[in-house]
């Protein structure tokens, strides 16, 4: 398995996010000389996976706003689901001719770890907007392409229900094109929420959503959803961040007393949670936050909740794309500490039983799992005997025996 010759310009140029998908697809086995990516939905079972797909109600509108720029541009537009398998290829009859060289046809997996390093699978390992040019790609084939892609969420849930890409030549790699398709996975969004809001439920006497944010910030994001399709978005002080996750994992509500005992290490005076909750119920708004006991009078959507929920049915690489790092890391709330310890725990166990390299992967070259020595030693045994990682990983442990004595 060899790598084409690169310029050291473009060696020391490689970004990071680039640089962990290179590992990741290293992790998972994909060949830089393998020339197509794998179909793994057939000609025959595709029809039936569209229709039954969540966004094939917003095909035609993406199809409308995008696949005829995409055509006009030589330049070919793509839509897969939350595991990268693609649903639809649109392009113009030579494009998707070209693009047949290299698997990009409906029914193929470009997940990292199928074709490695890709615009709709690093959006997809990432959950975030992905570029990558030419000989960033990790297969020799797909060099001379390059492409930009979107996540698509579900607009009440936030789970991923796939992504939106645009593959071409030199002409896409410009800011315009991810602008558009940013613009046109919004738009997406926006007509799921429409089409769902007649059949969407909502907690009596208040119509309010919240979304929580915490994995891997010190300070949570909270996004207010009244229903109006305009909904607001605060970061809260650490404190605030504490009580509102404690509040959203406990649906019941607690009283003044178990919020402290929770919330304080030592012995919390009344008078400062009364405040500290004063003053959050000032910020969010008097229907949200309800008394006696405390509670979040909402449908509350957390992070940390989402990967719980993965972890709890057996989707452990749904549970490491929710999983952004460790819960309120700087929270020395005893409840708080629970709840991220109790979390972190359950993923390392999954992971490690998983023998799932290209996860592992991601969990060592993570800030929270890079001393990880127990993952670095199970990665090492589940790697081929023969992968590039392998002196990677050895070198690492080398330095963990070092450090640890």
């Amino acid at each position: 398995m060899t790598r084409p010759a690169e310029s050291p310009e473009a060696a020391r140029g490689m970004r990071a996010e680039v640089a962990e998908s290179w590992q990741r697809s290293a992790a998972a086995g994909v060949r830089v000389d393998q020339t197509e990516a794998p179909i793994v939905v057939s000609e025959r079972d595709l029809p039936d996976l569209r229709a039954a797909h969540p966004l094939a109600r917003v095909f035609p509108l993406l199809d409308d706003v995008l696949g005829q720029a995409v055509r006009d541009c030589d330049a070919v537009m793509a839509i897969g689901d939350a595991d990268g398998s693609l649903l639809w290829v649109c392009g113009s009859p030579q494009m998707l001719r070209t693009a047949e060289r290299i698997g990009f046809v409906e029914g193929s997996s470009w997940d990292e770890r199928a074709a490695g390093t890709n615009a709709p699978g690093l959006a997809i390992a990432t959950g975030r907007p992905a570029t990558v040019t030419r000989a960033e790609h990790f297969r020799n084939s797909v060099q001379p392409w390059s492409c930009v892609a979107t996540p698509i969420h579900d607009p009440t849930s936030r789970q991923l229900l796939g992504v939106l890409d645009v593959t071409g030549g030199d002409q896409i790699v410009v800011p315009q094109t991810m602008a558009m398709v940013r613009a046109a996975a919004r738009l997406a969004e926006a007509e799921l929420a429409r089409s769902a809001a007649p059949h969407t439920e909502r907690p009596a006497g208040t119509g309010l959503h919240l979304v929580i944010e915490a994995l891997g910030r010190s300070e949570a994001l909270v996004t207010v959803d009244s229903g109006s399709g305009r909904p607001t978005t605060v970061r809260l002080t650490p404190r605030h961040s504490e009580i509102v996750l404690l509040l959203a994992a406990a649906p019941r509500g607690l009283s003044g007393d178990e919020l402290a005992v929770l919330l304080y290490e030592d012995d919390g005076a009344s008078s400062t949670l009364r405040a500290e909750l004063n003053r959050l119920r000032g910020l969010l708004g008097e229907q949200l936050l309800a008394s006696r006991p405390y509670r979040l009078s909402a449908t509350v959507t957390g992070d940390w909740l989402a990967a719980e929920a993965q972890l709890a049915a057996g989707d452990l690489r749904g549970a490491m794309r929710s999983y952004q790092g460790p819960l309120l890391p700087r929270s020395n709330a005893p409840g708080v500490a629970r709840i991220r310890e109790a979390l972190e725990e359950s993923m390392r166990r999954a992971l490690l039983a998983s023998r799932e390299t290209d996860l592992m992967s991601a969990w060592t070259r993570s800030r929270w799992g890079g001393d990880d020595y127990a993952m670095w030693t199970a990665q090492r045994d589940a790697v081929a005997a023969d992968s590039p990682l392998r002196p990677l990983i050895e070198g690492q442990l080398a330095r963990l025996d070092r450090e640890l004595g």
